[in-house]
């Protein structure tokens, strides 16, 4: 799934779970933590494999089951000491719900020797097929259905993003213009 996806799933997972647990849509904090969520197990994995030929495989170590649940955990205890829980609770929401969308096209198309990234180190997840840059991944973009859909998608979230009052996009107008009076 491309990021996007993964933001826009884990924004509506996440708004979702707000509304009904707490009454109320995201803040501009936990949108963020949410964001990174979605983005965090792709930004360990893809430069250790891809980048640096640390890992085998682009969905491994932070794709795995027992990693993401550890630093969730760790997440949830440092988060709980400054009395912020609904950071830990969108962010460990948002790399939940990566993970789970990186194994529906497998598990869909009854490939489950792809979803093995779940249980690494246990279990193995398939060596990358190609070692490419993230700008030749950019670069081979196929507009299939699953692809159209993830655009559909980021729209779906777009909109209730903007419904929802655009949590965090006033903060981030404030550090824009205060970043613009800093370098003049």
């Amino acid at each position: 799934m491309w990021p996007w996806g993964h933001l826009a799933v884990g924004y509506l997972l996440y708004t979702l779970f707000s509304r009904v647990s707490i009454g109320r849509s995201p803040t501009a904090s936990t949108t963020l933590a949410v964001a990174v969520g979605t983005q965090f197990p792709d930004l360990i994995d893809k430069p250790l494999a891809w980048t640096f030929g640390i890992l085998a495989s682009g969905r491994s170590f932070a794709h795995s089951l027992l990693i993401a649940s550890s630093v969730i955990v760790l997440i949830f205890l440092v988060s709980r000491r400054q009395k912020r829980i609904s950071l830990a609770i969108a962010f460990g929401i948002g790399y939940l719900s990566h993970l789970v969308a990186d194994a529906v096209l497998p598990l869909a198309r009854g490939e489950y020797q792809f979803i093995a990234f779940l249980g690494w180190p246990i279990t193995r997840p398939p060596l990358d097929s190609e070692e490419m840059s993230f700008i030749s991944q950019f670069m081979s973009m196929e507009f299939t259905p699953f692809f159209i859909l993830q655009l559909v998608l980021g729209g779906v979230a777009a909109v209730v993003w903007w419904c929802d009052d655009a949590p965090g996009l006033q903060r981030l107008r404030r550090w824009t213009i205060h970043r613009g009076q800093r370098t003049e």
